[in-house]
């Protein structure tokens, strides 16, 4: 089987490549090695770069696409921007890399002359849902919009529901929940979610979306201030460094550790079905920041002091966790890895990794002075 990963040398494509290279798939991966992610490498890690064509190109570059499209049975779509936070500023860049990118990829599907590709899974994202599900105990099931501003200064993060005022408690968001992201990066990931389940109907190819929570594990970028709080939280433990927290700490994440996120990935290119369809790929269970902070700063026995600010940042989320019934039925994909189990491997994993000085606080100052970072 002939694939073609795009953005492979990444953290995920890295551990994507493996799998798939000890089933014996013929790998092209097509990656620009952005310096934000991987600094001043611009190679494959040395156990898989032998064993794949490598094309180093951007995915805004057509006829680079179109060259390594060709001839593939199946393409996994990873390439993308992917800050939260720094999407709100940097829309051009958003919009060129994850809707323009993606565009080149189904052209280049579009004008293949032989149709090889039969397959294709693109990596979206739990963004797109922006808030997820609520339960108010008089109302029921509700979809909320993005929290205020004025809300958020006055130190009430939880949502309340708009006539009740009752608090409300998350639940887990299905597949077909409505779509609200509140960042830039999530509004790029449902266009381009929906650009590849339009073109893969139309076309004629099975694409599966999966929708990603927060992945984490080894070899995740230490070196991104956009992206991952394991990262950044694990380069201010180590360098004792003050760790300040946002809100009041009790938002919540979905914490997918990366080899679960690599079997059902590969579980999706594998997939005889000819359906296209989103799935979400998490853990189902929601784990807060105070204790990602705490399980780091204990691991390292970091001395560094620990604050819960109330600052916030506009296009976060309060909580959104997968609902996995539906990807448990169509890829028989169950997660494996604890959040315990998982955030032990990759910071015995950071440990061995030379220190980052994170420019974390220079991202969150781009921020603040866009009126985006509210302390």
């Amino acid at each position: 089987m002939k694939i073609l990963i795009t953005g492979g040398a990444g953290f995920i494509g890295t551990h994507v490549a493996r799998s798939l290279l000890r089933i014996g798939a013929e790998l092209t991966i097509l990656d620009n090695f952005s310096p934000q992610i991987h600094g001043r490498s611009q190679s494959l890690a040395p156990d898989i770069a032998p064993h794949v064509n490598l094309i180093v190109a951007d995915i805004q570059d057509p006829l680079a696409v179109s060259r390594a499209v060709r001839g593939q049975d199946a393409i996994v779509h990873l390439a993308a921007e992917t800050g939260t936070g720094q999407s709100m500023y940097e829309m051009v860049r958003y919009e060129k890399v994850n809707i323009g990118g993606t565009a080149n990829i189904l052209q280049a599907i579009a004008e293949d002359s032989n149709r090889s590709v039969r397959r294709f899974v693109v990596a979206s994202s739990r963004a797109i849902y922006g808030e997820g599900c609520y339960h108010s105990p008089s109302h029921g099931i509700f979809f909320p919009g993005s929290r205020s501003v004025e809300d958020m200064r006055a130190g009430h993060f939880e949502f309340l529901h708009p006539v009740s005022g009752e608090v409300c408690t998350a639940r887990p968001t299905r597949e077909d929940a409505p779509l609200h992201p509140t960042s830039f990066y999530g509004l790029t990931k449902q266009v381009q979610e929906q650009m590849c389940l339009f073109s893969g109907a139309t076309i004629g190819f099975s694409t599966i979306a999966l929708r990603y929570q927060n992945v984490y594990g080894p070899g995740q970028s230490l070196k991104n201030p956009y992206t991952g709080i394991l990262a950044i939280f694990s380069n201010q433990a180590r360098l004792s460094q003050p760790i300040y927290i946002f809100e009041d700490g009790k938002e919540s994440r979905d914490f997918v550790y990366i080899q679960d996120v690599v079997d059902a990935t590969v579980a999706a290119v594998l997939h005889q079905g000819a359906e296209c369809t989103a799935l979400n790929v998490g853990s189902g269970i929601p784990i807060s920041v105070a204790e990602v902070v705490n399980d780091i700063v204990s691991f390292f026995r970091s001395s560094s002091h620990v604050s819960i600010t109330g600052a916030f940042r506009q296009g976060d989320i309060r909580h959104c966790f997968a609902d996995l019934e539906k990807v448990n039925k169509v890829l028989g994909f169950t997660p494996k890895w604890s959040f315990r189990q998982g955030v032990t491997k990759f910071l015995e994993w950071a440990k061995t990794q030379e220190i980052e000085q994170s420019a974390y606080i220079h991202s969150l100052q781009e921020m603040k002075e866009r009126g985006l970072y509210h302390e």
